[in-house]
């Protein structure tokens, strides 16, 4: 990519890292002032983003913002913002503002200020779904108006919270962020914590956020679902409903039989899978009272001990469910003093007749683990990843009464792996707006086509997988590489097979492979395929390139790699591609690095063949040094399948050739079969950049030249030399044969 005074031009080469555009101001209703900055197509290819990613915008300050794609028509140079973000990066029509990616993190918490109306109204928890998807930074100023773009972003139920709230002047508000964690541009998620606090000025005039921060004002109730609508848990409805009919209604059958009617329950699953949903619906028509953990955890210790006492005496007052959402973040793992009391006064809760608790969590490894003590919650239970089919029914439910035109829900629903109902409601929504601007443009009555709910499905990304960096699958799939048949054919039984025809292994009795290794010298197309393979299985992609996960903390490397088989877990069917695996796999035993390495290997081991199996993901390892990997990890029941990636031979050469030279305009004097043949000793990168070097030599031989000549494709060999080392494609045979 190349770019000159604002105009991008796509030359086939890696992405920037910023680019200059002109500022001008979006005068679109439907954007302003929600923190959206519109960009030409051309630019996020330029940048390597997609649409509702974030990018850094630096002025005379620098912030952040969530991109969209910009109105047809609409010049490459020109970025357009809203005027809130505008004042944000402190530009003016018209000025020039450096665009660049950005990574952002999901906050733990956010502080903001704004009038006294606002601070006294709203609520935390409302607070929270009008701000949710947006990416802010400290200084930034922000609006009270929802996102209301993209996918997970708030709903109407955010607004008219508002409404009832503050009244109509809450589309005016603007409040100004004084404190996020983790440092620099951050996102407001689910289960971020968002609070008001007092700001008091500073000496040098500027707000300095004071050290207590106001208690949550109670939310609005939580609007509840039928059980039939509970798809994939009503299993689980029916358990909890049972175990409260016991412990509520019928307590005297539990002590003729000499047990206590204590009921504490810890709800996990992943996060969006409806937990706190599941509680509401089945707890409809009894009372309850709910607390938001991520809320009253960022509370002062002493006013945390009092929200919760004040809650726990309340339901003991008149009896009902006690039930914490995010129980995580007012109970971590890594206790704090002012826990002892909290869980005295939970304790004190399920003790008392006609009274139970709930807690829900996303990551019930992270919650203290004295909530499980047998006088609290002696119970769990679990809310698992939909499959295809469940995924089907939450659509059905979710479209239940919107116009559409022959949906075909099987495809999206198997289309969809990793998505919970909150994914799903986020692609109806991006579908709709899809729908309605078509809608709006034609004059037409607004019904929901395929085509917006698989463009919908480009732009929205699970909740399992908004963490973690994923391969760009594209839409290239085997069939489209052209060499590597029996390469193809292993990885197809390997990987494809097991997750889409998990009933023929179970009918013939025997285990799939959990993991592959792909072997091979550097630049014959291993990431590549790696590529096509999982656009071919519709598969998401987790991937970790060479020693990412080495951390010099004792026990950090080991829990990276716990996390990143967990988040493989709840986005199932996936694949996780561990590049340049030697790096992180090595021998045990001859490291000097204090053992890391040695506790990185035992981890992935024990992930691979441990007593948690793996159920629909597949590990995929890439190296051009297997000699260098553990032994261990190569056994049958772990990276068992080694398949080999030769280099290319004359066909393949052609066939890479061909589909690389289909955008480059080739004079006819230019034969791609006799040029292949007299390539050998190069990789597929090495034909790649061949043809990239002799475009590069027409435009040095005339800028204005309109082909790709033989003379410069001869010139271009001079340059781009072959990069296979004979020696090392020797071994690499030789290994294949042992093996």
């Amino acid at each position: 990519m190349t770019h000159t005074d604002g105009v991008v031009e796509d030359s086939g080469e890696a992405p920037l890292t910023h680019l200059r555009l002109i500022a001008r101001l979006n005068t679109s209703a439907l954007d302003s002032r929600r923190g959206v900055v519109r960009l030409h197509p051309e630019v996020l290819a330029a940048l390597g983003i997609r649409e509702w990613d974030a990018v850094a915008l630096t002025g005379s300050r620098t912030t952040a913002a969530v991109v969209g794609i910009a109105p047809s028509g609409t010049p490459p140079g020109m970025a357009l913002l809203d005027d809130v973000t505008m004042s944000n990066a402190g530009l003016r029509e018209s000025a020039s503002v450096i665009v660049a990616p950005v990574t952002v993190y999901g906050a733990r918490s956010v502080t903001l200020t704004g009038s006294r109306l606002a601070s006294n109204s709203v609520s935390s928890a409302t607070l929270r779904m009008a701000l949710l998807g947006k990416v802010m930074t400290v200084g930034d100023t922000v609006s009270l108006l929802p996102r209301d773009l993209g996918p997970g972003t708030s709903t109407s139920a955010a607004t008219s919270a508002l409404a009832s709230s503050v009244g109509i002047t809450w589309t005016s508000e603007l409040l100004s962020v004084v404190a996020v964690d983790p440092p620099g541009p951050v996102s407001v998620q689910p289960n971020t914590s968002v609070s008001w606090g007092d700001v008091a000025a500073g000496s040098d005039g500027a707000a300095a956020t004071a050290s207590t921060v106001r208690q949550p004002v109670a939310s609005t109730p939580a609007p509840v679902v039928a059980i039939d609508d509970l798809k994939g848990a009503t299993a689980q409805a029916a358990r909890l409903g049972e175990w409260l009919k016991l412990a509520l209604d019928e307590p005297k059958l539990l002590e003729t039989l000499g047990a206590k009617p204590n009921l504490g329950v810890l709800v996990s699953g992943p996060a969006g899978v409806g937990k706190a949903t599941l509680v509401r619906t089945v707890c409809d028509g009894r009372r309850l009272v709910e607390l938001d953990g991520p809320d009253i955890g960022a509370l002062r210790a002493e006013d945390r001990l009092t929200a919760v006492a004040e809650a726990a005496a309340q339901v003991r007052e008149g009896g009902g469910v006690l039930l914490i959402t995010d129980v995580d973040a007012l109970l971590p793992a890594t206790a704090e003093p002012v826990a002892t009391p909290i869980l005295g006064e939970l304790r004190t809760a399920v003790a008392t007749r006609g009274v139970a608790f709930v807690g829900t969590s996303a990551m019930p490894d992270a919650v203290d683990a004295r909530l499980r003590a047998p006088d609290l919650c002696d119970r769990e239970l679990g809310l698992s990843l939909p499959d295809g089919a469940t995924r089907k029914a939450l659509l059905e439910v979710l479209l239940r009464g919107v116009p559409s035109q022959e949906l075909d829900l099987d495809e999206i629903g198997q289309r969809t792996p990793g998505f919970v109902v909150a994914d799903l409601a986020a692609l109806v929504r991006e579908a709709a707006l899809r729908a309605a601007a078509r809608a709006s443009a034609d004059g037409e009555p607004p019904a929901l086509t395929q085509d917006d709910v698989t463009g919908a499905l480009t732009v929205i990304r699970p909740l399992s997988r908004s963490a973690t960096e994923e391969i760009a699958v594209g839409s290239v799939t085997l069939e489209d590489v052209g060499d590597m048949v029996e390469t193809k054919q292993a990885l197809t039984e390997a990987v494809l097979w097991p997750l889409q025809h998990p009933d023929t292994f179970t009918r013939l009795g025997v285990d799939p492979p959990h993991g592959v290794l792909l072997y091979g010298p550097p630049g014959c197309g291993k990431t590549f395929v790696v590529r096509a393979l999982a656009s071919t299985g519709r598969l998401s992609v987790h991937a970790v390139k060479g020693a990412e996960l080495m951390d010099k903390w004792v026990g950090s490397s080991e829990k990276s790699v716990r996390e990143l088989f967990r988040r493989a877990r709840d986005s199932a069917p996936s694949l996780i591609f561990l590049d340049e695996v030697d790096a992180l796999a090595p021998r045990r035993g001859q490291s000097s690095d204090s053992g890391v390495t040695d506790r990185v290997v035992a981890a992935l081991l024990t992930e691979l063949d441990g007593i948690d199996p793996l159920r629909d993901v597949v590990v995929l390892g890439a190296t051009n040094r297997p000699d260098l990997i553990d032994p261990a990890l190569l056994r049958p029941g772990r990276l068992e399948k080694l398949v080999f990636v030769p280099p290319p031979d004359a066909d393949a050469r052609r066939d890479i050739l061909r589909t690389a030279g289909k955008s480059i305009p080739l004079s006819p004097d230019v034969d791609l079969d006799a040029v292949a043949d007299e390539l050998e000793g190069y990789s597929a990168a090495d034909c790649v950049a061949l043809l990239r070097e002799s475009a590069l030599t027409a435009m040095r031989r005339s800028i204005d030249a309109a082909d790709v000549t033989v003379a410069d494709v001869d010139k271009a060999r001079a340059t781009v030399r072959p990069s296979l080392d004979p020696a090392q494609v020797a071994s690499l045979q030789a290994f294949s044969e042992r093996r």
